[in-house]
């Protein structure tokens, strides 16, 4: 069950929950936000029909080589894996344009450490659809080898996209906080990226693969919110609506975000 125990303990969706999980491979869940029929995919990433647009947040291109330049080592294969998660859930849904919200790359000179291949294959990717970077606190400038328009925020229709969530703003998509969720099961915790939303904002999960995350309890996240949330939690198949009295706080004090 996709590492989340049995179904009975984490799939039970809240009363006020925009819809049931999906039972299916490709799950997917509907919510609106503002007026604005969304999906959410079990990828992290959002599908919003009425404009063709598919919407992802955090994908921090090139964490691995940052981390490389100040000694912490890890395998240099995150760029190569978030395009190509990023190119399966672009053919699942064909979308006409592609925003992205935000810290897509970690650094203002990621676009330079980027491998040719990986360059090749994003330009390629970005080439057959109209492709929106929206500027995020580790990517405020345009990158130079990169094609693609870059915007301060975009707005449209009923929602306003942003890198991070603005406290009393209406319609926001958003993402930043890269949010994550400790679920408490029968068996054990467990801790899965998710989106977090109510009817005014959603916030999505970072899809970088060596992103790291922030507690939906922290101070920074909850505040945005005014009342009662919805969770879904991101797993290997499916999404998981998580009541809230399944949320934990995190056991040795907040994840940091990096």
């Amino acid at each position: 069950m996709d590492g989340l125990g049995s179904s009975s303990n984490v799939a039970t969706a809240d009363a006020d929950d925009a819809s049931a999980v999906s039972p299916s491979g490709d799950s997917t869940v509907e919510i609106d936000i503002n007026g604005a029929a969304l999906l959410l995919d079990r990828s992290g990433a959002v599908y919003w029909p009425d404009r063709a647009a598919l919407i992802v947040a955090d994908l921090h291109f090139e964490k691995g080589s940052a981390f490389a330049a100040r000694g912490r080592f890890l395998p240099p294969y995150d760029t190569a894996n978030t395009i190509d998660r990023l190119r399966r859930v672009i053919g699942r849904y064909r979308p006409k344009q592609v925003w992205c919200l935000g810290d897509s790359f970690h650094d203002p000179s990621a676009d330079h450490r980027i491998s040719q291949t990986d360059l090749d294959q994003l330009t390629d990717l970005i080439g057959r659809q109209d492709w929106v970077w929206i500027s995020g606190n580790h990517d405020p400038d345009p990158m130079s080898r990169v094609p693609g328009e870059t915007v301060a925020d975009l707005h449209e229709g009923p929602l306003v996209l942003r890198h991070e969530a603005k406290l009393g703003g209406a319609g926001d998509l958003s993402g930043h906080f890269h949010p994550t969720a400790w679920v408490a099961t029968r068996a054990r915790r467990v801790r899965r990226r998710c989106f977090v939303h109510d009817a005014n904002r959603l916030i999505l999960p970072a899809f970088g693969a060596y992103a790291g995350g922030l507690n939906i309890l922290s101070d920074p996240i909850r505040k945005l919110f005014g009342g009662r949330i919805s969770t879904w939690l991101v797993g290997d198949r499916r999404l998981y609506a998580v009541p809230g009295q399944r949320l934990l706080r995190d056991p040795s004090g907040p994840t940091v975000i990096e």
